[in-house]
Order: C-alpha cells, then sequence, then structure tokens
C-alpha cells in the first residue's frame, strides 16, 4: 500500500534538512536606494537565540560583479551558520558600476546599516567580523586594516575610505576580526612578486578595471586600494589562507599581507595551503572550520574585554 505525503507536508520535510538557517531576511537594502547592488541578505543560524555575534561574508568577483551575494552559500555562510554566527551577505557595486573607493564604501555602509538595525534582526554586534574570498576578501582585509581611517592621502591622491553611503552614518564600521582567503593584498606587486596565469599590469585586468586605469600609471590609487597600506597595531587580529598553487592571485599577496601585519605587531596567522588553487582545494572542510574556530575564540576574547 503506497501512502501520498500533502505536498506542503513534504516540502516542510525536505527544507528542515536542506536550510542551514532559521530565518533569512532578503535583499535588504543597505543604502536608502532602489539599486540592486545595495541589497544584503541576513541570515540566522538553525540553534534559535535572543542575538548572535554577526560575520560579514564577502563574495569574490574581480570587483565585476554587483548582485552575487549568494555566491558562498555552500561554505563560508554555511560553516559560520553551524558554528552559531548569524551571517550577512551584502552586494556592493562593480568596477563597472564606479571605481575604487565605492565598493569599500558599500561594505562600510552595510556594516553600518546592520548596527544600526541589530535590534530588528536579532544581532549582537558586540562582536563582528568580517571574511571574504579573492576580490571579497581584499575587500574584507580593506575594511580591517581601514577600521580607523575616515580619509587617506598618497602623493597628491585623496581618498574618502569610511564614504557617506547610507542613512547611518553615525554607526561605526570597525569590524574585530578578519579572515581574507587568497585576496589582492598589494595590487602594484601582483605581477613582480609571483607568477600567475593572469596579467595583473594590463590595461583591462580586474586590478586595473577596479581604479580605472593601468595600475602602474595609477600607483597611487593602487595602493590606496591595497589594504597593505592601512596596516597599523590598532588593526584587529587576521587569519589568513592562500593555496600555493593559485593561478589567479599570486601566493605572494597573502605573504606581504601577514609580513606587514606582523611588523606591526597585528595578531595574525597565515595558513599556506598545499597545491591549493583559487578556491579549489582552499574553501574545504579543514580550512573552513579553521575559520569558524578563529572566529569563535575572537570571539571569547572579545567577551573578556568587555
Amino acid at each position: 500500500m503506497k501512502y501520498k505525503l500533502p505536498i506542503i507536508f513534504l516540502l516542510a520535510f525536505i527544507n528542515c534538512f536542506s536550510q542551514p538557517f532559521s530565518k533569512t531576511w532578503k535583499d535588504l537594502n543597505y543604502a536608502g536606494d532602489s539599486l540592486i547592488y545595495h541589497r544584503l541578505d541576513i541570515y540566522l543560524p538553525k540553534v534559535e537565540k535572543q542575538n548572535y555575534p554577526v560575520v560579514i561574508s564577502i563574495y569574490g568577483s574581480a570587483w565585476l560583479a554587483n548582485n552575487a551575494k549568494n555566491a558562498d552559500q555552500n561554505t563560508l555562510v554555511k560553516y559560520l551558520l553551524e558554528a552559531g554566527f548569524a551571517v550577512v551577505t551584502p552586494n556592493h557595486r562593480s568596477s563597472k558600476d564606479a571605481i575604487f573607493p565605492a565598493q569599500i564604501n558599500d561594505i562600510k555602509a552595510a556594516i553600518r546599516f546592520v548596527r544600526a538595525n541589530a535590534s530588528l534582526y536579532q544581532i549582537d554586534t558586540s562582536f563582528v567580523g568580517i571574511t571574504g574570498s579573492s576580490s571579497g576578501g581584499s575587500l574584507a582585509a580593506l575594511a580591517g586594516t581601514s577600521r580607523n581611517v575616515k580619509q587617506y592621502t598618497l602623493g597628491k591622491v585623496t581618498v574618502d575610505i569610511e564614504g557617506a553611503v547610507g542613512n547611518y552614518l553615525s554607526y561605526s564600521s570597525s569590524v574585530d576580526a578578519v579572515v581574507d582567503w587568497f585576496g589582492p593584498t598589494n595590487m602594484l606587486v601582483m605581477d613582480s612578486c609571483g607568477t600567475t596565469k593572469m596579467i595583473h599590469n594590463a590595461a583591462n585586468s580586474p586590478a586595473s578595471l577596479y581604479v580605472g586605469g593601468p595600475i602602474q600609471e595609477n600607483k597611487e590609487l593602487t595602493l590606496l586600494a591595497s589594504p597593505t597600506t592601512y596596516i597599523d597595531p590598532t588593526d584587529p587580529p587576521f587569519l589568513i589562507f592562500h593555496g600555493d598553487k593559485d593561478p589567479v592571485v599570486p601566493f605572494c599577496q597573502s605573504e606581504i599581507l601577514f609580513n606587514d601585519l606582523q611588523k606591526a605587531k597585528v595578531p595574525s596567522q597565515f595558513v599556506s595551503v598545499p597545491n591549493g588553487g583559487h578556491g579549489p582545494g582552499v574553501h574545504v572542510d579543514k580550512y573552513l572550520t579553521m575559520m569558524n574556530d578563529f572566529f569563535l575564540i575572537e570571539l571569547e576574547k572579545s567577551k573578556a574585554k568587555k
């Protein structure tokens, strides 16, 4: 005898096993406009609590996508939710929409939005972590190293790192811990410090499109777009992952970031992934679990200080 489950029950049964979250809000606009690149999603863990510490997760796209906030659902987002963190996945402007510093202005606006609306979304902003891969890792690292910076000048070029996106400018965009997955960190030396399949100095490279011209002809702006420029002893703790066979972002980029953080005495760890590529071999259980452990340790340290 065959039994037929009602379709609503069947869908609920499947859903309870497939979704790693208890609650979600989709397409919240953090800038107070209607633009797709200013939307974010919020996910809460399955284990229901009054509120949750939060991690911002930034997608990688070579700064070419403005609507890829769902990119890391099965890796970074899934693991962070399992560790008990609320996860925020923001879109940001692509290099086709605007050049640097538009992208970091958007990320900082998303962080301010989360702080301003924390009670609405069950978020405890006493701890805000940030992570991302590739260009998202670069933006996460930049949010960390520039957390106390409003404007910065190199030579004749000044950039407004904080920006004025959104309606919550009185709130902080500071983050408490950073996990950078193979992000560009000093873009001016990407071709000279290592070898990849990509020529980063080319006028049509992602880095050149990001700053609005060939990086070697726009050295000051390229350095201003590089997380290493802003490193100082007040930066939050870092965990860095990079595959030693990365064909896109040279491995030396993470070495440079780690060495500069160490010189500034910023708590930092660097994990070299043997035979790791640009994601494959790196976004795996071993290292995703290390990310969770790092954020959990930093969360406990943050609680102890308060």
